[in-house]
């Protein structure tokens, strides 16, 4: 059973696992985060806690029932009712329909949580993966994305317009 979880200090020792893990894997398709982020990983994650608590971002994580973190997912930016959305997920589970479910999730949770009313990603034209996550979570394409918005890499930008959570 997997858990879309809000990222706590508890999951530290978890996510530095899963960055590790995958490392290889997400240096194919986006930029490699860079022996720093592994070398200052408490400093970093210390630093991302404080983010979220500042409401400034939001952070998710995709927990296996051990405890495993499976996935990131990762609301940036929080202002005037939207928010930019960045994902990634392990190797093991990839091409299987997690991240869509999750992404899926996440938007009804930007939306009852975090009062989001539109999300935006952007992902590189060679990472054809992040492009069907995004279209089958009902994100659509608005427009294109600079090398800067991508580690160097060209691409597009997605939106989803949120709807409210009937309850």
């Amino acid at each position: 059973m997997l858990e879309l979880k809000q990222l706590h200090a508890g999951h530290a020792s978890a996510v530095l696992a899963f960055e590790l893990a995958n490392r290889t894997y997400f240096a194919a398709a986006i930029s490699d985060r860079g022996d720093d982020f592994f070398d200052q990983f408490t400093d970093g994650y210390s630093a991302l806690l404080a983010e979220q608590a500042a409401g400034s971002c939001a952070f998710y994580v995709l927990v296996a029932g051990d405890g495993s973190v499976l996935g990131r997912f990762n609301l940036y930016d929080l202002e005037d009712g939207a928010a930019r959305l960045g994902y990634r997920v392990a190797e093991q589970v990839a091409g299987r329909g997690v991240a869509t479910a999750a992404v899926r999730e996440l938007c009804r949770t930007a939306n009852a949580r975090h009062s989001l009313h539109t999300l935006r990603a952007a992902t590189s034209h060679d990472n054809a993966a992040s492009q069907r996550v995004l279209t089958k979570a009902g994100f659509v394409p608005v427009g294109p994305a600079a090398p800067t918005d991508l580690g160097g890499k060209s691409g597009t930008w997605y939106r989803r317009g949120l709807q409210p959570v009937a309850g």
